[in-house]
This record gives C-alpha cells, sequence and structure tokens, in this order.
C-alpha cells in the first residue's frame, strides 16, 4: 500500500475512520481505474459504448447508487444513477464513460493497459487513455462513496449522477439526456453540479474554476464537386497544369479564419465576448503570482506565450479570447514517400472556443456567413457537436464548499473565472435548470487528447495528493456540501 500524503485536515476528527477505510481500500480502488481503462468506450469509432455504458451503470451500483438506468440518445446513451442517502441537500455530478481515440504507435505504454509506470520529474503514474480525462477523477469520487459506506458512515448528501457517452465527440445528444422528465426532475433539487478533476499543477498549487469555455467541433470540406472546379477523383498530379486545386482552395479559406498574428478574423465572431470584469482582473492578478509560469510551460512543452505576452496577460488570453484551431488537415495520399497525384476533396478538422456571451449556434452562423462573404460558400461546413460557455458565481454554495475543503487543508487556491477547455455544463447553468457548476478533486494528471496520458498515483513532489489524498478530497467535499 503506498503512503498516504493527504492533509490530516481533510478528513480529521469524525472522518478518520474513512481515511483509514481510503487507505485499506487503495489497491482495490487502483485495480478499478486499471480495469475502467482497458475498457475503452470510444464514440468516435463507435466502439465498446453499449459495454461502457453497461460498466457506467454497474460501477454506480457497486458504489451504492440505488437506480442506474440507461438513457437512450438519438446517438450513444447516457445513464441516470440516484443515491438517496434521506438527507436534506442534494449535490449533482457529471460523469463522461467515453474517452478519446489513441494511435498505440504515439505511446510510450500501451493506451489500454492502464500500466503504473515511474515517470520522472512527478513519481509513479497509471498511464492510460482516460486516465485524467475522466476516469482517474471519476473513479476516485466513486472510491469516495466506496469508503464512506464501508466506514460505517451515513452519506451526508444525497447525489444525482448524470453520465454521457459522447463529451468527446462534442456532446451532441446530451441535451436529451438532461431533458429526460425524471433527469430534469432529480437536478431541479440540486445545489448543482459538479464534474470530478485532478486540480493540481505539478507544483501543488490548486485553482478553483467558475466556469469554461464553450466550443463548436466543425469539419470544413472542399471537393471538385461542390466546387465546379477541380477533378471530381483523385487523378494524377500533371494535371495541375490544366486543373484547380480543392485542396489549395480549401488553405485559402483557412487562412481567411485568422489574421497574420494567428487570432480569429472570421467576421462578427466574438463580438459578443464579454471582456474581463474589474473583479475577474483580480482574480487573474492573483492567480498570475500563485500559480507557476515555470510549471505551466514544462507541461506544454513551450517556451512562449503567444504575442510575446507576460505570464499575466497570457492568463487572461487564455480565459477571455475565442480561438479558431485547426485539429487536423487531411487530403489525398499521407502513407510513406509520394504518390503524385492531385487531390479532389480536402477536409479539415477545427475547434471554435467560445466565451460568453457567445454561441454555438452564432459561432457556426458566421462561420459559414464569412465563407460564403469571402468566395468560399462552396466549401461544406458540417458541425459535429459543441455547445455554449458556462458561468458560476463565486458565492455559490458549490464554489465555496471547495473553497473551505482546500483552505482546511492549508491551500490557498487560485480563483479562475473559467477553464480554457470545454465541457457541456451549458445544459446544467444555462436554461430551464439554472444551476451552479464546477469541478472539484485533489490529485495530477496530464495529457488529455494526447499521447502518454497520465494520473499521479504516487507523487515525487509531496504537496501534490497522492491518490488516497485525491480520493479523500472528494469524501471532504460531500461533507462540506452537506453542511
Amino acid at each position: 500500500m503506498a503512503t498516504t500524503r493527504t492533509h490530516p485536515s481533510l478528513l480529521a476528527g469524525d472522518l478518520s475512520s474513512i481515511q483509514s477505510e481510503i487507505e485499506k481500500r487503495h489497491d482495490e480502488s487502483i485495480q478499478r481505474l486499471q480495469h475502467w481503462v482497458r475498457n475503452p468506450s470510444i464514440a468516435a469509432e463507435d466502439r465498446g459504448m453499449d459495454e461502457g455504458c453497461d460498466l457506467m451503470m454497474r460501477m454506480a451500483r457497486e458504489a451504492g447508487f440505488q437506480t442506474a438506468t440507461r438513457i437512450d440518445t438519438d446517438g450513444h446513451p447516457g445513464v441516470f444513477a440516484t443515491l438517496d442517502a434521506g438527507a436534506p441537500r442534494t449535490f449533482g455530478l457529471y460523469f463522461m464513460y467515453d474517452v478519446k481515440h489513441a494511435d498505440p504507435a504515439e505511446w510510450s505504454s500501451p493506451p489500454f493497459d492502464a500500466a503504473i509506470v515511474d515517470k520522472p520529474g512527478f513519481g509513479k503514474a497509471l498511464v492510460g487513455r482516460g486516465a485524467v480525462n475522466q476516469k482517474g477523477p471519476e473513479a476516485a469520487f466513486l472510491a469516495a462513496l466506496h469508503a464512506i459506506r464501508g466506514a460505517g458512515q451515513k452519506m451526508p448528501i444525497n447525489i444525482v449522477l448524470v453520465a454521457e457517452g459522447e463529451e468527446e465527440i462534442g456532446s451532441p445528444h446530451f441535451r436529451q439526456v438532461v431533458n429526460h422528465p425524471d433527469v430534469a426532475s432529480a437536478l431541479r433539487k440540486t445545489v448543482g453540479v459538479v464534474m470530478p478533476g485532478a486540480g493540481q499543477d505539478p507544483d501543488g498549487n490548486v485553482s478553483v474554476l467558475l466556469g469554461a469555455k464553450g466550443v463548436v467541433e466543425v469539419e470544413l470540406i472542399a471537393s471538385g464537386e461542390a466546387w465546379g472546379r477541380g477533378p471530381g477523383i483523385d487523378v494524377h498530379s500533371s494535371n495541375r497544369a490544366r486543373l484547380d486545386s480543392p485542396a489549395f482552395h480549401l488553405v485559402q479559406a483557412l487562412a481567411t479564419l485568422v489574421n497574420a498574428d494567428g487570432d480569429p478574423a472570421i467576421e462578427g465572431f466574438g463580438r459578443e465576448a464579454s471582456p474581463a470584469t474589474p473583479e475577474q482582473k483580480k482574480m487573474l492578478d492573483t492567480a498570475a503570482e500563485r500559480l507557476s509560469e515555470d510549471s505551466a510551460k514544462r507541461l506544454l512543452g513551450a517556451k512562449r506565450w503567444a504575442h510575446d505576452k507576460s505570464w499575466r496577460d497570457s492568463l487572461e488570453q487564455f480565459l477571455f479570447t475565442p480561438t479558431v484551431n485547426i485539429e487536423g488537415l487531411v487530403a489525398g495520399y499521407t502513407g510513406p514517400g509520394g504518390k503524385t497525384i492531385l487531390p479532389h476533396r480536402a477536409v479539415a478538422k477545427l475547434d471554435l472556443r467560445l466565451v460568453p456571451d457567445m454561441t454555438y449556434d452564432g459561432a457556426l452562423e458566421r462561420l459559414g456567413a464569412h465563407l460564403a462573404k469571402r468566395g468560399f460558400g462552396d466549401v461544406v461546413v458540417k458541425p459535429s457537436g459543441g455547445y455554449d460557455p458556462t458561468d458560476t458565481a463565486l458565492d455559490a454554495p458549490l464554489i465555496q464548499a471547495q473553497i473551505a475543503v482546500l483552505r482546511r487543508a492549508g491551500i490557498e487556491p487560485a480563483i479562475m473565472p473559467r477553464i480554457a477547455g470545454s465541457y457541456p455544463g451549458c445544459v446544467f447553468t444555462g436554461e430551464p435548470l439554472r444551476l451552479a457548476a464546477g469541478h472539484f478533486g485533489l490529485g495530477h494528471g496530464s495529457g488529455a487528447h494526447a499521447p502518454d496520458e497520465y494520473f499521479v498515483i504516487e507523487p515525487s513532489n509531496p504537496t501534490v495528493a497522492d491518490w488516497d489524498g485525491a480520493v479523500a478530497s472528494h469524501a471532504a467535499y460531500l461533507f462540506a456540501l452537506a453542511n
């Protein structure tokens, strides 16, 4: 069993039996996470989705949820589970059971082996797709429920769990899960909804997050057929002398989406974006002092920020600026060596990140209008998923309970207006529910969507919570919320 690094004030006094139970169940909870990672559910590949939904329901029941129901949608199913503790207060929980795909050739440890390896500079870490996004934090939360029950403690709060299997493709059908009459009725009774996370930087710093950017995931497709120029099939590249190139047509269209500095240039895109308020600027001032620029750059493998901005200004850019990003660009032959063809079709996969008060529908509309106005109306705009940004007030009980838990543990968190990533929290914070929503959990992991994704189990830095500390943070949070 690993030596625990839980701050004693996380689960002290009457709750110390839960700490003991967490340590006793250490191996069991790690094995649960490994089993989960070894059973991938990849919505983009339609792989293992029914099995992933079944496993999600089984894990919920094993953790103490009395009910766990499959909610079918026009896409992959969701899960609705309830844990009725007879408590006066109810807490909403958001899970995703899907993960990004992974190319084993890019990984140092196979992505679905869930191996625990020595990671220099970090300690022992579980490496696998979903390790931090999101199975590691979610498994830590479930382990907290096992420990509370195993210690003979009464669950302090009722829990409503909603899980989806399509977060990694933009949650195109998650609103159908949340709008199910039974689910919506249960969520309305909650104090808000939290997504478990691994909220520590590798240096031990912690951020409390008040929202998230929205996202549009979309493909732009240029083809000879739609354009009416160039070939209608792949042809020998000698024909480039007499035929136009759909691939260059797409590249030229893409070049209009950003300016020379790489910032968005889609006409009207970001017009509604709300700048940082004076209160948010103060948050960023404090965060820049509390968080380590060196740690951030090390995690990213970066040497400088865009526009050579300072650390403080880069944080504001990160959280308050909409973006246009090319995820992938494919045309013609991409295998070894050359193949002299003129492709008839080219595809760019984009994501657009949105800040309040931008909307998914508005961003898509502006993208299409921009392309048409600049002579690229033939380029097909094919959205695949996405959602609006979210915001939650600092004084929401959901957030204040997080700050209280951290301060009791001797951690003064950085309060951040939002994360620059995205999740479908708008279905909770928007109409008709208008709930608070956030993220919480100690521990460190990184590499989401990238090779060698990891969650640290035994950190080399004593200020970073180990696995048992991450589990304890969720247990402590439940009791704080209940009070």
